[in-house]
């Protein structure tokens, strides 16, 4: 394989009460790149659409991720890379984790396969760290298993697929205002109370029964934030309001996707999540602030192929 063009989804993370812990991927809504072999044994960036993204490698984290998989992978050959963004970075959801599981990914393939999901995984958290300045793993480990997954240890790194109950579709609305995720974490208190925190990790272990039994009610009572969300709240204008209107229209729960500013409904049917989406466009179109409003399934399959030669 020479030339390889990926899609690499875009991810919810946090899934309101697991922070840094859970994630999911998304239908439809992503990444594309295209990585081409050359004989130079150098790694450009040859094209980029959609962001206003450096082409210095050294500056763009897929060049840095690339740069550290193909050096310790002693590859005999250079990239060519071309990045077409899908959705816009800050906004919550995992516009750089798509871009650096993308790129673990379809390097893995160039090479013959040497690395397992987790490694790569590892790899591409390098990419998040160079994005935020923290090695994250929730988004590009959905990016790269698919489903649900939780994120049991990062030392050593454990990722554990969930299933994923099949009448579960996302809503997801994103106002086009931008949170960068290292401004996001800065606001997050430095110490909990023990009764915040045996809440949220019982909702973290209801989510998880919820989704192996599907049990969308349990699903929707687990979903729960209380130590996150109310600080990160204040950053998104008019979460209370959206919130609201997504859970009074039939959601099962709603929260803040990733450090936002996207807020996304989870609901049981696809006849739901419209009703859900049509009301929380409908309380954010008053508000004076352009948005994007989308449904979507949760994608089992994670990045994939798109073609290759």
């Amino acid at each position: 394989m020479d030339k390889i063009k990926i899609f690499s989804p875009a991810t919810v993370a946090n899934i309101s009460c697991g922070f840094d812990a859970l994630g999911l991927a998304l239908e439809g809504k992503g990444d594309e790149m295209v990585f081409n072999k050359t004989t130079t044994n150098t790694i450009r960036i040859t094209k980029i659409e959609g962001a206003n993204l450096p082409y210095n490698i050294d500056e763009n984290l897929v060049g840095i991720v690339a740069k550290i998989m193909m050096q310790d992978a002693n590859a005999n050959f250079g990239l060519d890379i071309e990045i077409y963004k899908g959705f816009k970075p800050g906004s919550g959801l995992g516009s750089s984790a798509a871009s650096a599981a993308g790129t673990t990914f379809a390097l893995n393939e160039l090479l013959g396969k040497p690395y397992t999901k987790t490694q790569l995984t590892k790899y591409a958290m390098l990419g998040e760290e160079a994005a935020c300045g923290s090695q994250i793993a929730d988004n590009v480990s959905a990016a790269l298993f698919g489903g649900f997954v939780l994120i049991r240890s990062y030392n050593p790194l454990e990722i554990v697929s969930l299933p994923v109950p099949k009448d579960l579709f996302v809503t997801a609305l994103h106002p086009q205002i931008e949170i960068k995720t290292e401004d996001a974490r800065n606001v997050l208190p430095k110490e909990v109370s023990l009764k915040s925190a045996i809440t949220q990790w019982s909702n973290v272990g209801g989510l998880i029964s919820g989704l192996y039994t599907s049990d969308y009610d349990l699903i929707g009572r687990s979903l729960q934030d209380v130590i996150v969300e109310p600080v990160r709240k204040k950053l998104i204008p008019h979460f209370d309001a959206v919130k609201n209107a997504a859970i009074n229209s039939g959601a099962l729960g709603a929260g803040i996707s990733g450090a936002g500013p996207t807020i996304f409904a989870l609901s049981k049917s696809e006849v739901t999540a419209k009703n859900v989406l049509k009301n929380m466009q409908s309380t954010y179109e008053n508000t004076g602030i352009d948005f994007s409003i989308f449904n979507s399934k949760i994608s089992t399959q994670g990045v994939r192929i798109v073609n290759s030669e």
